[in-house]
């Protein structure tokens, strides 16, 4: 028996379906830069735009709590602000790949962008995190009390936001790993 391969304008049948899945890998990766767009926007804008008011005792003595009042929240803001930066401008080189299947060191600059941009959103989720757990559990042995059994609407926001948060780290773990396997497909 005589294998017949098939060739197309010097490109094997082989090839190009190889050049189809890493196509279909692109498609893929511009979706999920464009969900954890949405994601880091939303936590950015959830946890800069929280604030809550109580009046004590008088209308002119008020406990106010504001996302700025802990530099963690600050740089939750910012870390998440940067980073919906970053896939905005990603956002070209991610048609590129789709146009041009085969390009390998673009892609693998963005393995490496998006390893550290991972890095800094996940520092300032888990720092968040931690101090949104302190508000709703305190701390009895500092003489920390929990903050949201006051403030309910400033907790809620502040807990919002995390899970946007999180969810684009669970994204940026599935953007490196199709990188990565988009790469190791050639």
């Amino acid at each position: 028996m005589k294998e017949e391969v098939v060739v197309i304008e010097g490109t094997s049948k082989a090839a190009m379906h190889g050049g189809a899945i890493n196509k279909g890998y692109s498609i893929m990766d511009l979706i999920f830069r464009v969900v954890a767009i949405i994601g880091t926007l939303g936590s950015a804008i959830s946890m800069g735009t929280t604030n809550e008011t109580l009046p004590f005792f008088t209308q002119f003595i008020r406990f106010k709590a504001q996302y700025d009042d802990l530099p963690t929240f600050t740089f939750f803001v910012v870390a998440n602000s940067v980073v919906c930066a970053y896939l905005v401008l990603s956002i070209p080189v991610s048609i590129v790949h789709i146009i041009n299947s085969r390009a390998r060191i673009s892609r693998l600059i963005l393995i490496f962008f998006d390893a550290a941009m991972m890095a800094l959103l996940t520092a300032g989720a888990s720092a968040a995190a931690a101090i949104v757990y302190l508000a709703h559990k305190g701390n009895a042995r500092a003489n920390w009390f929990a903050i949201c059994q006051q403030f309910n609407s400033f907790c809620e926001r502040t807990s919002g936001s995390l899970i946007g948060s999180f969810a684009s780290m669970v994204v940026f773990i599935l953007l490196i790993l199709l990188s990565a396997s988009a790469l190791a497909r050639r």
